[in-house]
């Protein structure tokens, strides 16, 4: 009986401690804000109108916006949202008409980084971790960029990173490692783009030391852009009295990434700038614009500097829509990569409709969810439905007039 009786207890102690742990477990994995403390956001107007912006008369699309908020999901649009203007408000992204929503696995993993799903976004193939516009096998894949390029429209990449980094890196660079930033600068040197404009002064010019990679190889890619008749800026104001005239413009504006201070330019000013240059070319443009700071902030767990990055990408995006209004004959494509953070807007309190919510965090990385598709203007409703992100170029190549793409280049890399 004695005996039984201790392995009865022991048994109760164990099961015990195991209820214990996983409570534990399940608080440490349970990462919430319960107190948000907001930044002063007041940089962000919202416009007054709530409704979805109209549909647009199917016509001939001359310019396509591809705009990325890298990290970006569902949950991060609406908690922005309703943390700063309320359950009832709307951001710009909220009111393009047409929605979707799309796939990111990549060829070797389910839940995937920048480079493979950028490069999905960019060329219309699956690849693999860390390669940038390259298959599995080391083929390079012709972007969307280049096939725009070939067919004489204007070209452009705006970036809150460095202009080398994954994301814009796809849709002009083809490398096997999306940390060779340095050789990614000279390909992007060399590519002929029209507008290249963000951070990392550090992978242009030899002896800076300001980002964790840096050129040491003695070239200096901003002086043998200025020869290629380049104009070079590393200012907002420097930027901002450029002649629209410019047909070749490389601004950099940070040593490694932005961070919104100081003389720098915002996503939005980026994207003003560069629209205004690319659209000198009455054949048309393809631009690429990325968020790219709504990643790292998912990455953090870090709430308020999630809500400033996305807040400037939809001040950008409210550029585009300005711009393709006028135009009417510009396609605005708003998507992400992937999402960052696993966020969710919890039932514990607060959780009401002014704004006061409960944020929880379910990871400190990437994670396979889902990502929207919005789009605005003529055969925006080709990017409804839910589809896989390789079709994004494919759409826009089909409605550009892009013949044979996805296309793959001739050579491998080593």
């Amino acid at each position: 009986m004695q005996k039984c009786y201790k392995e009865n207890i022991m048994k109760k102690c164990k099961i015990l401690t195991l209820i214990t742990v996983l409570f534990l477990m399940l608080n440490v994995c349970k990462q919430t804000s319960p107190s948000i403390e907001l930044d002063d956001f007041s940089f962000y107007t919202p416009s007054q109108e709530k409704t979805p912006f109209p549909l647009v008369a199917q016509r001939t699309v001359k310019n396509v916006i591809l705009m990325i908020g890298d990290g970006m999901g569902f949950t991060q649009i609406v908690a922005t949202r309703t943390l700063v203007l309320g359950a009832q408000g709307r951001l710009t992204i909220e009111r393009l008409p047409v929605t979707g929503v799309i796939d990111n696995y990549a060829a070797d993993y389910f839940v995937s980084g920048s480079a493979a799903t950028a490069t999905s976004l960019a060329t219309g193939y699956k690849t693999i971790e860390n390669m940038v516009s390259v298959l599995p096998d080391g083929t390079p894949a012709m972007t969307i960029l280049e096939a725009a390029r070939e067919k004489n429209l204007s070209t452009g990449l705006v970036a809150t990173s460095t202009i080398t980094h994954a994301t814009p890196a796809a849709f002009a660079a083809h490398v096997t490692d999306r940390y060779s930033e340095v050789e990614i600068a000279g390909q992007l040197l060399e590519s002929r783009i029209n507008v290249l404009l963000g951070g990392g002064r550090a992978l242009f010019k030899s002896g800076i030391s300001g980002y964790k990679y840096k050129r040491t190889d003695g070239r200096d890619l901003v002086e043998e852009a200025r020869k290629a008749d380049y104009a070079y800026v590393e200012t907002k104001d420097e930027l901002m009295q450029l002649r629209a005239e410019n047909g070749h413009v490389l601004g950099l504006f940070s040593d490694g990434y932005l961070i919104n201070q100081g003389s720098e330019p915002t996503l939005a000013e980026m994207t003003d700038a560069a629209l205004e240059i690319l659209s000198q070319n009455d054949k048309g443009f393809f631009l690429m614009v990325e968020g790219s700071q709504i990643d790292w902030a998912g990455e953090d767990n870090d709430i308020n500097y999630l809500i400033r990055e996305q807040l400037h990408f939809d001040l950008a995006i409210r550029s585009a829509i300005r711009f393709a209004m006028d135009d009417e004959e510009t396609l605005v494509v708003v998507t992400a990569d992937h999402e960052t953070g696993g966020m969710f807007i919890s039932v514990e309190p607060p959780n009401q409709l002014d704004g006061k919510i409960d944020i929880q965090w379910g990871t400190d990385e990437h994670n396979g969810n889902v990502v929207p598709v919005f789009a605005y203007g003529p055969q925006a409703e080709r990017f409804m439905g839910w589809y896989d992100n390789t079709e994004i170029p494919k759409k826009i190549a089909n409605i550009l007039g892009i013949p044979d793409f996805p296309q793959k280049m001739t050579s491998k890399l080593d």
